[in-house]
């Protein structure tokens, strides 16, 4: 009997589970180690955060689902990794023994980097649902002594998306509440350019986004590295392609949401072979760790190399559609392994996108995920904003019910016309990057 690990229960933890489970049956041990027993839909916190989703709505118990499928759960967390043991040591000092591990921690925050950066200080977050309900305590009192805003990403992001979500989400829920005409809002990034969203754009992303952001009038700073948040201020150098500083701002803000830089967590940091300088788990292109064979990476918490020389440092984003794109090759591998195969599956690393604007919205298609494309697709309209909610509503039932695929997934990809987007090579072809 083989027993599999699985480091995280998010996005991509939760159902690399369901599907190692579908891959191996009931005659092999799954068990997955998590930070308390809770799944939180990570897409819905811009959401929270201005009172349009409650925690409850947004969150399942894993407990009895998992109990459901032979799923071990271990709430109490990872300390660190150990893989030369092929151990997990849980953060009540016990150690879980492995045959092959799968992490798939999501990143650590980095607001440290930044003085006065994070919710803990001067700005807000809607990276955890946590963040997200302290940013809806300051949303209320923002409404209630309107000033002026910034939204944005600093240097180092890689998931710019939920930034102009959440940017244009706050806007309507400004206008809902009669005060956005007191309310000057600017967006501050690290990107070289508006809808560059570390990819260089998909589509017209650059013209839909600008456009987006003049009709809400929003003003932007491209280029922008911050350099401190003070209560009331954020400090920030407009960076030159040569990398000097054209230009200083110091912009006023009675409420602040900048997306941090990521990281990989605790756990893995520091470990020789497993992780690069940020910590995030080198893989090859079957997802597997080139240093050591029995531990494979999916999600955000693997190292993917930038797109290309920015004046201000940028990554690239880990989509949901490449993420369980990930995960279905990583299943497959892992069945191969245990039957004594080699890995022959690789993720096609493509990405489809629902960014919601609370009203409307802007979907894009890109095929590969990093250029060149075959398929490189943007639109906006008041139908993403449907499709988000349609999303949602799909993915916490997927979580809930204990899937890894069910039908009608299948039959949506269909009729939207993206059937192939998720499809996992098997043998040959491209593969993941090393970072």
């Amino acid at each position: 009997m083989a027993h599999v690990v699985v480091l995280g229960a998010g996005l991509g933890g939760t159902i690399m589970a369901y599907e190692l489970r579908d891959a191996l049956g009931r005659q092999h041990r799954i068990s997955v180690v998590n930070k308390g027993s809770r799944y939180s839909f990570v897409p819905s916190n811009p959401w929270v955060a201005v009172g349009w989703r409650s925690r409850e709505a947004i969150e399942v118990d894993l407990t009895k689902v998992f109990e459901k499928r032979g799923i071990d759960l271990h709430p109490q967390g990872a300390a660190k990794v150990h893989p030369k043991e092929k151990q997990v040591e849980l953060s009540d000092g016990a150690r879980l023994s492995y045959d092959y591990l799968v992490i798939a921690t999501g990143p650590d925050l980095a607001f440290d980097e930044i003085e006065g950066f994070g919710p803990a200080a001067n700005s807000q977050s809607v990276c955890h649902v946590d963040h997200a309900l302290q940013a809806k305590e300051a949303f209320d009192r923002l409404v209630a002594n309107p000033g002026p805003v910034v939204i944005g990403a600093v240097q180092g992001a890689s998931c710019f998306g939920p930034a102009y979500e959440f940017a244009f989400i706050l806007d309507k829920a400004l206008r809902d509440a009669r005060v956005r005409d007191r309310v000057p809002m600017t967006f501050v990034t690290s990107e070289p350019y508006v809808g560059h969203l570390g990819l260089d754009g998909v589509g017209d992303t650059k013209g839909l986004l600008e456009s987006e952001l003049r009709q809400h009038h929003i003003k932007w700073i491209c280029n922008a590295r911050v350099d401190r948040i003070e209560p009331g201020m954020l400090h920030a150098s407009e960076i030159a392609e040569d990398g000097t500083v054209r230009e200083v701002h110091a912009v006023p803000q009675s409420f602040m949401m900048m997306l941090p830089a990521f990281r990989g967590v605790e756990a893995v940091r520091g470990i020789e072979g497993l992780t690069n300088p940020r910590g995030f788990i080198l893989v090859d292109e079957h997802q597997r760790n080139p240093a050591y064979p029995d531990v494979f990476g999916i999600g955000v918490c693997v190292a993917i190399p930038p797109v290309g020389k920015t004046p201000v440092p940028v990554g690239v984003p880990k989509t949901g559609f490449m993420i369980e794109s990930m995960v279905t090759a990583t299943a497959h591998n892992i069945a191969r392994l245990v039957e004594g195969k080699a890995p022959d599956a690789q993720g096609t690393w493509n990405a489809v996108c629902l960014a919601d604007f609370g009203d409307s919205g802007i979907a894009f298609v890109a095929q590969p995920q990093i250029p060149p494309r075959n398929v490189n697709w943007s639109a906006s309209g008041k139908w993403v904003h449907t499709a988000k909610i349609g999303f949602e509503k799909y993915f916490l039932h997927k979580i809930r019910s204990g899937q890894s695929e069910p039908f009608y997934e299948k039959l949506a990809l269909q009729v939207l016309g993206i059937d192939k987007l998720k499809e996992v090579r098997i043998g040959g072809g491209t593969g993941a990057p090393q970072a």
